[in-house]
């Protein structure tokens, strides 16, 4: 149902040359661009701001992907809205309601999706399937880049490929977290439809070569 997308992860880019990293890998051939905004609480980590991701907006029109690791999500919808985020993927673990936040994403004509982490069940995020644009089993603890692949999470894909196609439903899978080349088969095979790869695709002196394995899937 869905093509193969790679969405470089811009956690990983020089944040000393941001715009410029940006046109760069759009031009390697990145069919999104995910940025992480954390807010220092859900996780310890602090990351991209709505700011930074409104600068970014005006210098391509490839879609941007927004992973909110925040605890409040409700509170950035604003925000992330006005900046020009094309989807924003929230946390199930996170303390607002889930169902008032996929209203309240799904009100400002954003795409919604739904991320669980590594120890979280994906019971948890069933009853909501029907009404995702996306969801996202993560394969490594969210708040930080550069961490191996956790091979359980391709289990969680198997059985959210096999959920998601009995109930025929537009929602795809993304990966994020220890995606590279040799994963990326792995997952695609279980039902992925997006890969999300920071390290591997922007501390490679060959972007555009790494894109293009990882979309051979």
């Amino acid at each position: 149902m869905f093509k193969l997308k790679i969405a470089p992860s811009m956690l990983a880019s020089d944040f000393t040359r941001f715009g410029e990293e940006v046109t760069r890998i759009v031009a390697a051939g990145a069919d999104l661009l995910h940025f992480d905004v954390m807010d220092g609480e859900f996780v310890p980590y602090f990351a991209i701001s709505p700011l930074t991701i409104a600068a970014l907006r005006k210098t391509t029109d490839v879609p941007f992907d927004v992973h909110i690791m925040v605890t409040h999500p409700f509170r950035y919808l604003d925000a992330l809205a006005t900046a020009g985020a094309d989807m924003i993927t929230f946390h199930i673990e996170s303390a607002d309601a889930p169902a008032a936040v996929i209203a309240g994403i799904k009100a400002r004509g954003i795409k919604v999706g739904l991320a669980l982490s590594p120890e979280t069940s994906i019971d948890t995020v069933i009853p909501y399937l029907s009404q995702l644009d996306l969801v996202l089993p993560m394969s490594v603890e969210p708040g930080r880049g550069g961490q191996t692949f956790q091979r359980s999470a391709l289990a969680k894909i198997a059985r959210l490929r096999q959920m998601i196609d009995a109930q025929n439903l537009a929602v795809e899978i993304s990966v994020d977290g220890g995606v590279t080349p040799a994963i990326a088969p792995l997952a695609v095979q279980k039902g992925a439809t997006i890969l999300v790869a920071g390290t591997a695709i922007f501390r490679s002196p060959q972007p555009a070569v790494v894109i293009e394995k990882l979309r051979q899937g």
